[in-house]
């Protein structure tokens, strides 16, 4: 197109991103407005994308970081040809694609997003799979806010994003002055963006965001620039080309008042179709070689660390499945994600102690049809924990593994501590929470894991514990053990990790003392193995202990609790969970301090018996 088309083009944009949110009276179009030259130019020159196959491995990809931008995003697929009219007036309706903020629910959409300063982590780890994974020369373009500037996860990107040279990643940051509550922090200094950019090793250009020329110089000179990324900081109006709302604060979030007035203003509806440049050529993702292979196991006895399982596993994993990549969060030697990186390093992705970008490479990895597991300490993935949630509605299948958890790591004291991870990955939506009580289970389930829709999330243990599942034994997901059975038993204890270890001691005791007790080891805590809770329960009278290294909120026992309900077995279940807050001592001072060593397991069982 000529400069007066993609001008033209711009007020298509500008036009339908008035009209999307008139339906429902709610949207963003001041948000997208300030844009639509930005996209404009991109959509006509710069993206290369078959809008008819969206598979394809060779396609651009398009983030909308500012994921409130929707009305805008919507406009481009509809001049691209991927969506009509009709449906752009579906926008934000019940049932309709086109939800208030991206989703993948849209065959165009890698990520969701809409939690600000996550598109960008985002497409890191997109561009990251380009470059070391599929090995394909697709470029990764991503629209910024100016307010979600303020968030770390955009420095992580913007740190990570040079270190690794990706000069096929640009970032576009629509620098419109306006907030949801007023002024930006800097307004339209972008200057000081520029600054903050350069320094972190990026190529940055600064832009009248609604000069169509200027804005296509940017975006060639982002492509010629090799070894480093491009970010374009483009000076724009919010609300541009509609006299009601450019520039004045307070229309945040607002559908336009007149809509008719403001089409009027922007010279009407437009049809104007663009013919986006699908990529050429006929490029496939690298494929890895593979190798033959089984899961290690180890003898019933043996000593060994869960964590240390994790990493043998994984690394056998990586030997047969090529598409399994690892990420850590520079603990590797603590996770034992090392034994993979030593294997397949061409795999391994170092992300440093950056928890955040951690997540959002392995979501964008996951986009990309790779199989990512990322690992850190139990207590720090708390910090990426909105980029867990993302990858729920970005529909990602990523695995993220948790290890020195809870109070059993000992002298490092509470900070060092994940006391509350599995609540928080409980409450993910379609979410796995697993937590492997020996060696040879924690094999099967990284095994598992690796086939598994949706966020799943191994919990492993630092101290070296006895294995007590054989080789051959059936660990699944949604499964569970009974490691002690009789048909004298009085209560049931449900136990998952080092608390398996307690409870079978506090079993041994109870029955020099005449009484006999079933133990579970519920390794799946999300899906539970409800049915075998229940009949357990039900069994020993309707009495259970749960007991668990882990806050008393949301881990464990209401997920035991949660299976009882309504199921029509009375019970009486007592609960022993971490409850104080710890400090330094040994791995069997901390457990008994917190009440959940065999001992105290012991007289809960004694005290809910003599109730009976």
């Amino acid at each position: 197109m000529q400069s007066d088309d993609r001008r033209e083009l711009a007020q298509q944009l500008r036009v339908d991103t008035v009209r999307a949110p008139s339906v429902t009276g709610s949207g963003h179009p001041t948000s997208g407005m300030s844009a639509a030259e930005l996209m404009a130019v991109l959509l006509d020159g710069y993206l290369h994308y078959d809008f008819s196959a969206p598979d394809n491995p060779l396609n651009d990809h398009l983030i909308f970081s500012k994921g409130h931008a929707t009305p805008l995003l919507y406009a481009l697929y509809k001049a691209a040809g991927a969506i009509d009219d009709d449906e752009l007036m579906t926008y934000r309706l019940r049932g309709s694609r086109l939800e208030g903020h991206p989703t993948p629910v849209l065959p165009w959409v890698d990520v969701g997003t809409g939690s600000l300063g996550q598109g960008l982590p985002f497409g890191v780890g997109i561009a990251l799979a380009g470059k070391r994974l599929d090995r394909l020369p697709y470029r990764v373009w991503v629209l910024c806010g100016d307010s979600e500037m303020a968030e770390g996860s955009v420095w992580e990107a913007f740190e990570r994003a040079a270190y690794e040279q990706l000069d096929h990643l640009t970032a576009i940051i629509d620098v419109n002055r306006l907030g949801q509550r007023g002024p930006t922090q800097y307004e339209w200094d972008t200057d000081v963006y520029r600054r903050r950019a350069e320094a972190f090793g990026w190529h940055a250009v600064e832009v009248d965001g609604h000069d169509v020329d200027a804005v296509d110089g940017a975006y060639a000179e982002a492509v010629a620039t090799p070894g480093k990324p491009t970010v374009i900081i483009a000076r724009t109006v919010k609300g541009k080309g509609v006299s009601a709302v450019e520039n004045v604060g307070g229309q945040h979030g607002k559908a336009i008042a007149d809509v008719d007035a403001a089409i009027a203003e922007l010279g009407g509806a437009r049809d104007i179709g663009v013919s986006v440049s699908a990529p050429t050529g006929n490029g496939k993702p690298h494929v890895f070689e593979t190798g033959s292979g089984e899961l290690p196991t180890w003898n019933v006895g043996e000593k060994v660390a869960t964590r240390g399982a994790y990493g043998a596993a994984l690394a056998a994993l990586g030997t047969v499945r090529g598409d399994v990549v690892a990420l850590d969060g520079e603990v590797s030697n603590s996770t034992m994600s090392e034994k993979f990186k030593h294997a397949h390093p061409e795999r391994f992705f170092e992300m440093y102690i950056a928890e955040q970008q951690m997540i959002a490479a392995a979501v964008g990895m996951a986009a990309r049809g790779w199989v990512p597991f990322a690992s850190t300490f139990s207590a720090f993935t708390s910090r990426a924990y909105d980029f867990v949630r993302m990858a729920a509605v970005s529909r990602a299948s990523i695995r993220v593994t948790g290890s020195h958890a809870g109070v059993e790591i000992g002298q490092d004291g509470p900070s060092q501590m994940g006391l509350e991870d599995i609540a928080a990955y409980r409450a993910i939506h379609g979410s796995t929470v697993l937590y492997p009580a020996d060696a040879n289970a924690t094999a099967k389930l990284v095994a598992a894991m690796a086939d598994r829709a949706g966020v799943s999330y191994l919990r492993t243990t630092r101290g070296a514990t006895p294995v007590i599942h054989e080789p051959d034994a059936d660990i699944t997901i949604g499964g569970s053990a009974i490691l002690t059975s009789s048909d004298d038993d009085v209560v049931t204890i449900c136990a998952a990790g080092i608390t398996v270890h307690e409870a079978l001691r506090a079993a041994e005791t109870l029955a020099g003392d005449g009484v006999s007790v079933r133990v579970i080891d519920c390794y799946s805590i999300k899906p539970l193995d409800a049915d075998t809770v229940r009949e357990a329960v039900a069994a020993t009278g309707g009495r259970a202990v749960t007991v668990e290294d882990h806050r008393a909120e949301g881990g464990l026992g209401d997920a035991v609790l949660d299976a009882l309900a309504d199921s029509g077995v009375c019970s009486r279940v007592r609960k022993l969970a971490v409850r104080t807050m710890p400090g330094s001592a040994t791995s069997a001072e901390q457990l008994a301090d917190a009440g959940i060593d065999a001992t105290a397991i012991a007289a809960a069982v004694r005290d809910l018996a003599r109730k009976a």
